[in-house]
Order: structure tokens, then C-alpha cells, then sequence
């Protein structure tokens, strides 16, 4: 989680140049170990984006990391690409789908606010934990919108720092020193009023409480 940043940094681009690493390749290795410092409520956030993907949907899990949401949400679609930036947290993602006997997933490397799919794609979209990593949340937002199909759903996970207690800014201080940053300190209210400034849909919001709460905010096409 970050803007160093696994999300708006160059992947390889299609002539097959050299990409360096950014930050969220090289933490690739500790993110889960990371994620575990807040493990209820990511485990909590696993299961109710799980329950929001329709039963046999066509799904774009972008901004992935190493892919618990992909995972969580393949046992209930047809399909599920899985997404991200960093080739590094991709290949973690792999291993687990594998492990985990999961075939309904493929992998690509992608730009959250350049998409290369077609306007309505995909019948739920998700990114996660990555909006408020970026320096203009709203162009992922309105790309994600784009490429949710008629009758879909957008499905947005986000930790709230603007709830956090102590302990997480002990946890980022930690982050800070391997170069994390992140670009907004979403509320509960901050973040609905973003959502809905862009004027996509009405915003369902809920809350899931703890050392790092998250925003699960769903929009309806």
C-alpha cells in the first residue's frame, strides 16, 4: 500500500523495454507480512467483497497486490483478471491461485487509471486499499466506472487512516522507513463526499472498525 508506488508507475511498456523496480516490488516479498499487522480487518474485508460479487461474474480485481481479493472473489465468478503494477506481487498472486487449485484466474500487468479494456468489460470491479495511494484518485475511479458493465458494480475497498489510532502510526512509521507514502488520509465522511463529488452513482458505504479500519464503498451501474 502506497505511492511509490505499485499503481502509478510505468509497467513494461508493450515494446518490451526494461521496467526498474518500484517500491512494491521489493517489499513484494514482506506485503502479506505487512497485511497480517491488520489482519482482522482484512480478513473482515475478504468476506464482504467476496459476498458482493455476483454469482458467475465476469471480475477485474485491479491495483491486486499479491491477491487476496482476486482469490476471495474467484470462488464466487466466472472469472476474475487479476491486476496490478508490480510484476513482483503478481508472481505471489500466481503462487497462491496455484496452491489454492484456483483456475479461473488469469494475471496482467495494468495501468488503474489507462485500462486497455473496453467501456463495460466486467460485471464487478475491484481495487482495493489503492486509492488512497494516488496523487488523483479520481481518474482510477472514473476508469474503473468505465470499464463496469451495465447493471455491474464497483467495488472499492479503502483503509481510512483518518480513523486510525495509535498503533498505525507506529505501523507507518515503520512503512515510512522502507519509503512508503500515501497521498490521503481518508475519514469515513471524506471518503463518501469524494465518491461522491465524482457523481457516478449513489454511495453505499460501510465501515469495518479496528486498528486500520476500511472503507468498503460499493457503487450499482
Amino acid at each position: 500500500m502506497s505511492t511509490l508506488d505499485r499503481h502509478s508507475a510505468s509497467p513494461n511498456d508493450r515494446s518490451g523495454s526494461l521496467r526498474l523496480p518500484t517500491f512494491w516490488d521489493r517489499v513484494a516479498g514482506l506485503y502479506d507480512l505487512f497485511e497480517w499487522s491488520n489482519r482482522k480487518v482484512n480478513a473482515a474485508a475478504r468476506t464482504r467483497v467476496e459476498e458482493l460479487v455476483p454469482d458467475g461474474a465476469r471480475v477485474l480485481d485491479c491495483a491486486a497486490g499479491t491477491g487476496e481479493f482476486s482469490l476471495a472473489a474467484a470462488k464466487r465468478a466466472k472469472s476474475v483478471l487479476c491486476t496490478d503494477q508490480s510484476e513482483a506481487m503478481l508472481a505471489r498472486a500466481r503462487r497462491k491461485a496455484k496452491k489454492r487449485g484456483l483456475a479461473n484466474i488469469r494475471f496482467a500487468l495494468r495501468d488503474i487509471t489507462a485500462l486497455p479494456d473496453p467501456d463495460g468489460s466486467f460485471d464487478a470491479v475491484i481495487a482495493g486499499n489503492v486509492l488512497h495511494l494516488l496523487p488523483e484518485p479520481e481518474k482510477a475511479a472514473r476508469e474503473l466506472w468505465r470499464v463496469t458493465a451495465p447493471d455491474g458494480r464497483l467495488i472499492l475497498p479503502t483503509y481510512l487512516q483518518g480513523k486510525a489510532g495509535t498503533a498505525y502510526g507506529t505501523m507507518i512509521k515503520i512503512y515510512q522507513g522502507v519509503g512508503f507514502h500515501y497521498e490521503h488520509a481518508f475519514s469515513p465522511e471524506s471518503y463518501r463526499e469524494f465518491l461522491e463529488r465524482l457523481g457516478l452513482a449513489p454511495v453505499a458505504l460501510e465501515v469495518i472498525p479496528g486498528g486500520v479500519p476500511e472503507g468498503i464503498a460499493v457503487l450499482e451501474k
